[in-house]
């Protein structure tokens, strides 16, 4: 919408305005010495009634364009032009009759009348031009306020365009401007107006370089009242939001207190019970049961261990303090790294990686968990029959090696969710860990001045590709803290 669509119109001089009276003169001075030569050129008794009307109609013209006071100066002025040119004695102005003077007299009453309902047609035009001006600004406003966010930018912009201000500004309680539009005018005039309750304002709107009268004062105060509302749905919104970060919040809570006290528990409590079983058995037990149970006490251990790690790992991460260590490093040795400590073989994973990629820049260490959290991931969702593939590819400058599986695949509106940290794709029985997993290894390519992207897999399932720099584009044996 334009700016001069949202102007309500003022009307300080007159129902007609200054201009229409000013062209209502003009036609006056301009045509009635036109009209009074050319009648004056065809003079006759006989058309005396003619002349009479010709000019009657000037002053109507007159009256319509200019209003009142344009009619009665045509009036009074055809009228002494009737007495000077048409009756006799020509050229002097006398009464000669009783009968002329009453002419003269309805001839400028008919002119009054004219101009007064000219006049009034004019004003009840104007009123409904205010009127819809009024009722289009409300409606304005009143769609700002449901928009939302923006509401009270929008008011304050509204209303300096709608009472001819120079400038507008929304300030709060503390003397904050709270949303501003134009430049304030020096010359001293300005509009204040209470935003808010009338006992419990949240702002003031200020108008500069205008002055209002009665009726743009009531609209003023329907304005301030909207911003008020729009202030009040932004609180609310605001509130609304710090509700759903604190329930978000409290979600990754509870779902990090879930996930410790099922994974963490049940390591903990066999490491305790094979420690007290050896306790309590003493030397009773058997070195079968004994070495048993020592088994498990140390795979017990070894998995709180790397538990506990993924957690400060997962917290190293988001704090921005990982220790990255960069060297270069060869590809293939770190997938057989990676096959061995997984333990599968070349049955379940198959190594397609270029001998001649060249060395990679990244931290061996963080690598390597990446692609045992990933290959691991692939072997839990992916069919006994289907092996897993880990490809290579060069290119810019970059190398991706890509996990490659058969399994039932993540929808594209649901791949963010994958990197979200307590989070098991498709798992509902709390055995696949605390779900920090792809977290991780996005933290740790991140880190690493590399990227995780998960794509779709030709005929059905998921790839992740891991892309980092070639050794020949970064310093050996940088070390960054990300």
């Amino acid at each position: 919408m334009s700016e001069s669509a949202l102007r309500l119109p003022r009307f300080r001089t007159g129902a007609l305005g200054w201009r229409r009276q000013i062209a209502g003169f003009v036609v006056a001075l301009t045509v009635g010495p036109v009209l009074s030569w050319v009648l004056f050129q065809v003079a006759h008794d006989d058309l005396l009634a003619a002349n009479v009307l010709a000019y009657q109609l000037l002053v109507v013209v007159v009256a319509l364009i200019g209003g009142i006071w344009p009619a009665l100066f045509t009036a009074v002025l055809s009228g002494l032009t009737l007495n000077f040119l048409f009756l006799h004695p020509i050229f002097t102005i006398t009464v000669a009759s009783p009968a002329h003077a009453l002419s003269v007299i309805f001839y400028v009453l008919s002119a009054v009348l004219v101009s007064w309902i000219v006049a009034q047609a004019a004003r009840r035009a104007r009123v409904a031009e205010r009127a819809a001006a009024e009722s289009e600004l409300l409606a304005t406003i009143s769609g700002s306020v449901l928009r939302g966010e923006s509401a009270a930018q929008a008011l304050v912009t509204k209303a300096r365009e709608a009472f001819h201000a120079t400038g507008a500004r929304l300030v709060g309680l503390d003397g904050a401007t709270i949303a501003a539009d134009g430049e304030p005018t020096r010359d001293g005039r300005s509009v204040s107006v209470a935003v808010g309750a009338a006992h419990t304002p949240r702002a003031t709107l200020e108008l500069h370089g205008t002055r209002l009268d009665e009726p743009e004062t009531r609209l003023l105060s329907v304005v301030a009242t909207q911003l008020g509302a729009a202030l009040e749905h932004a609180h609310l919104s605001e509130a609304a939001r710090e509700a759903e970060t604190l329930a978000a919040a409290d979600s990754v809570r509870t779902a990090l207190l879930s996930a410790v006290s099922h994974d963490l528990r049940r390591p903990l409590a066999a490491a305790v019970a094979s420690v007290g079983g050896l306790r309590a058995a003493g030397s009773s037990l058997s070195a079968d049961d004994r070495d048993e149970l020592l088994a498990t006490a140390d795979e017990s251990l070894r998995t709180l261990t790397a538990l506990v790690a993924d957690l400060l790992d997962v917290s190293r991460i988001e704090a921005g303090v990982l220790a990255v260590s960069l060297a270069d490093v060869d590809a293939a040795e770190i997938a057989r790294a990676s096959l061995a400590e997984l333990r599968l073989g070349r049955e379940r994973v198959v190594v397609a990686i270029d001998p001649d990629l060249p060395e990679l820049s990244a931290d061996p260490g963080l690598l390597q968990r990446v692609i045992v959290n990933l290959v691991a991931n692939a072997d839990r969702h992916s069919p006994a029959t289907a092996p897993i593939r880990i490809e290579s590819r060069v290119s810019g400058g970059r190398a991706q090696l890509r996990i490659v599986d058969h399994g039932p695949g993540v929808a594209p509106d649901r791949r963010d969710e994958m990197f979200a940290p307590f989070q098991r794709m498709g798992d509902t029985d709390n055995t696949a860990g605390l779900g920090l997993g792809l977290a991780l290894s996005r933290g740790f390519m991140e880190g690493m001045g590399g990227t995780l992207t998960p794509e779709d897999t030709p005929g059905g399932g998921l790839t992740m590709v891991v892309e980092l720099p070639l050794a020949a584009h970064v310093g050996r044996g940088s070390r960054l803290d990300a």
